[in-house]
């Protein structure tokens, strides 16, 4: 299975580096994030669409045709359309959400951006969000986006993950140490 996701992974990342390339080569890259966003969000509200594309019972022509009008209806540049139009001829839409990641991870990098992602047991305000950003930022160096999401089970506080740095403030992760240990002692 490990394998597979790293071939998976190779496929992607090779496609997303030859759209990437030449979308700066054409200046581009601001078409070009937001393809990969409007993508994104397609997959991330239609679980329908990522089962087309990773399903190998569905011909490769009506995979192409579908592909092509969900470019159409998002409204994707050339050169974005054009790639997954070459991805759906050589049977390759199944790493389109790995595609997507890539090609963001190379904007961003372009940038000078990182991606931290939060998990928060409520929403994150406005000014809580650019707080947390510029404290992060203070601490990198770099303009942070933050990808947050909510988890009502950690009961309050925070958990940041920065690259491979991770920072766990929840009440869930303090109820888990203060568990661990009451069984040290009895």
């Amino acid at each position: 299975m490990a394998e597979s996701v790293s071939i998976s992974t190779g496929i992607a990342a090779r496609y997303a580096a030859a759209l990437f390339d030449l979308a700066k080569d054409a200046k581009g890259l601001a078409a070009l994030e937001a393809d990969a966003a409007a993508l994104a969000d397609a997959f991330a509200v239609s679980p329908a669409l990522a089962d087309m594309v990773a399903s190998p019972v569905i011909a490769r022509d009506d995979q192409a045709r579908a592909i092509a009008a969900i470019a159409a209806k998002l409204g994707l540049s050339g050169l974005t359309t054009n790639t997954l139009a070459l991805m759906a001829s050589k049977r390759r839409l199944f790493v389109v959400p790995q595609f997507i990641a890539d090609l963001q991870a190379r904007i961003a990098a372009e940038k000078g951006e990182v991606t931290a992602d939060v998990v928060s047991a409520t929403k994150l305000t406005a000014a809580q969000a650019k707080k947390l950003a510029e404290t992060l930022k203070a601490k990198v160096g770099k303009t942070v986006k933050l990808n947050a999401t909510v988890d009502e089970s950690l009961i309050g506080g925070l958990i940041v993950k920065l690259g491979s740095t991770m920072i766990d403030t929840s009440v869930k992760a303090r109820l888990a140490a203060l568990q661990n240990a009451m069984k040290e002692v009895g």
